[in-house]
């Protein structure tokens, strides 16, 4: 599968994120997006992360207008038909991910991969709704992704080897490291980390420790770069609350209970850093804790 040019969905915090790794790494890029201002966004977002990378000495100014130049946007979702993959990134809920896909069927080559960037629905249950469930995978960059060297790939049930072995050409090719999972809830990464980001709150929802005191300690004790809730902060709480139902739903156990601290949190509308506030607040010149 000869893969030249990437469509991508959305173009928030992940999908410029994705846009900017494939340019930097040779591929054309349409990214696609319902708003022009996310557009226009995401492009200056791009630049600015590029820039950084030329003061650091990681790239030359040449590679970076040539990664600019190998981008290009488009409001019309029917755009992304003509290319060899696509990467949906749009937000963590099963029935935006389906709509997007539904209206995007009808456009695509027979050849063209699809793949999501979902942190936790099931592969499986996207594909199925497809007409190609052995041309789809989960394509699950991290957070920030030209920064993170990881990316997991998750295969559906029907999803063949053709299109597994193209896709871990594509992230050799991107410099990053493939981790393979399997199709269950929130596969490796998050099953992992979201419950101990949830630990987190229910801890500082029983008042065993502070905001302050229980980053304070995972940084420090447990040599974490930041606290489970500064991070919870990071990826967004509706994202952190989105996954642990995925859990509790989908393995029916009571330990992925999502903490009642959590849910109160993302129904204010405090979902941390996006917002300004979560368990910090972000209004001022340096982030003070909520609690």
């Amino acid at each position: 599968m000869d893969i030249r040019l990437v469509g991508i969905v959305g173009a928030g915090q992940m999908g410029n994120g994705i846009a900017h790794v494939f340019a930097l790494a040779g591929y054309k890029v349409l990214l696609n997006d319902i708003s022009e201002a996310s557009l226009t966004n995401a492009i200056t977002v791009i630049g600015r992360n590029l820039d950084r990378q030329v003061s650091r000495g990681k790239i030359s100014a040449d590679e970076k207008q040539a990664a600019m130049d190998r981008i290009a946007t488009t409001l019309n979702l029917g755009d992304l038909g003509q290319t060899d993959l696509v990467i949906e990134a749009a937000t963590e809920r099963e029935s935006v991910k389906q709509a997007i896909f539904d209206e995007l069927l009808p456009h695509l080559k027979p050849e063209t991969i699809l793949t999501s960037n979902t942190s936790s629905i099931s592969i499986t249950r996207l594909a199925s709704r497809t007409d190609r469930p052995e041309k789809f995978m989960g394509f699950h960059f991290m957070n920030p992704v030209p920064v993170m060297q990881l990316v997991e790939l998750i295969r559906g049930i029907a999803t063949d080897q053709q299109t597994y072995d193209a896709l871990h050409a594509v992230v050799e090719k991107l410099g990053k490291t493939a981790a393979s999972a399997e199709d269950f809830p929130a596969f490796i990464v998050n099953r992992i980390l979201i419950p101990m980001i949830n630990e987190a709150v229910y801890t500082l929802y029983e008042g065993v420790g502070n905001v302050r005191s229980i980053d304070e300690a995972l940084k420090l004790g447990a040599n974490h770069p930041m606290g489970p809730l500064e991070l919870a902060d990071f990826i967004g709480l509706d994202t952190c609350l989105a996954i642990m139902n995925v859990l509790y739903d989908g393995l029916a156990d009571t330990k992925y209970r999502p903490c009642p601290l959590l849910t109160k949190y993302v129904e204010a509308g405090w979902l941390g850093r996006k917002s300004q506030r979560g368990f910090y607040d972000y209004r001022g010149e340096t982030p003070v804790p909520t609690r």
